[in-house]
């Protein structure tokens, strides 16, 4: 099955571009209240940083770390050996913000689903928001751990049969610890639909995500994600992938601005698998 390559936006790599080049007359500048914005929002968002573990994003598990960044993934998906790839260009990830010390927002761009196939329609998903609030945090000197709650929001945006009837919230508990150059990060969650409780389906996740570090920069990783279905036409089953990976990074651009690079293969090991194999790439910029 040959794989079509999709092409990062143009726009995106100008935004980075823009990000990273050197403020113009930045010394006449301190004196205005936009200037000293900016400056205060990135030392509050690299204090928050600071004072939690050094780690890597995984690919498909939640990091309980706070992290500021664009992050941009293309999923490609087979619901079987004869069927065509769905592929899922940006794959609900997006713009990631550290507006205070434990708080994080993350705006995701509406995914776009190509199907190719005549059977079912190409289009937009849904809009996603998570909000992050850590908990406890601290840094390698100090322990190496953390515990965050999020929530997520899924908004029945899509068109036709790329979005959910109705919105989604998923509460979520993530933790993590690490013990040298090798860490766990993992997520506990619920997503409800808003819709009619007696007709929703609901799906309980547990993913667990174990990386380590080689050359400063290289993390393979092993990552273990279930999902248990209550309600729907799922109801009573349970799907389990395993999804070996690498992520590179962080990768500096500027004094600013990096990049991280990850890609992934996610294998069905249960029974019950709603596709036979997803693969994963992710491009992300952190700031």
């Amino acid at each position: 099955m040959r794989l079509r390559v999709t092409r990062f936006p143009p726009g995106l790599l100008c935004g980075l571009a823009l990000l990273g080049a050197p403020r113009v007359g930045a010394a006449q500048s301190t004196d205005s209240a936009g200037a000293a914005h900016h400056e205060t929002w990135f030392q509050r968002s690299d204090r928050a940083k600071a004072e939690q573990p050094h780690w890597i994003t995984p690919l498909a598990t939640t990091t309980p770390r706070l992290e500021q960044e664009f992050r941009y993934d293309v999923l490609w998906q087979q619901a079987s050996s004869a069927a065509p790839y769905t592929e899922t260009i940006g794959n609900t990830k997006g713009l990631e913000l550290i507006p205070w010390d434990r708080l994080e927002v993350i705006a995701a761009v509406p995914p776009y689903l190509l199907h190719h196939s005549a059977a079912t329609a190409d289009g937009f998903g849904d809009f996603q928001l998570l909000v992050k609030w850590r908990l406890v945090a601290a840094p390698a000197a100090r322990g190496d751990y953390i515990l965050t709650a999020f929530l997520s929001s899924t908004f029945p945006t899509g068109s036709g049969t790329n979005g959910q009837p109705s919105a989604v919230i998923t509460p979520t508990l993530a933790y993590g610890k690490g013990f040298g150059s090798v860490d766990l990060q993992g997520t506990v969650g619920a997503a409800i639909p808003a819709g009619d409780a007696a007709t929703s389906a609901r799906a309980y996740s547990w993913s667990n995500a174990f990386q380590c570090r080689l050359a400063r920069v290289v993390w393979p990783e092993v990552e273990v994600n279930a999902t248990w279905f209550r309600g729907g036409k799922n109801d009573g089953k349970e799907q389990v992938f395993v999804t070996p990976g690498v992520v590179i990074g962080r990768l500096a651009l500027s004094q600013r601005v990096g990049l991280t690079l990850g890609a992934g293969l996610q294998l069905p090991v249960s029974s019950f698998h709603t596709s036979e194999h997803n693969i994963i790439a992710s491009v992300r910029a952190p700031f």
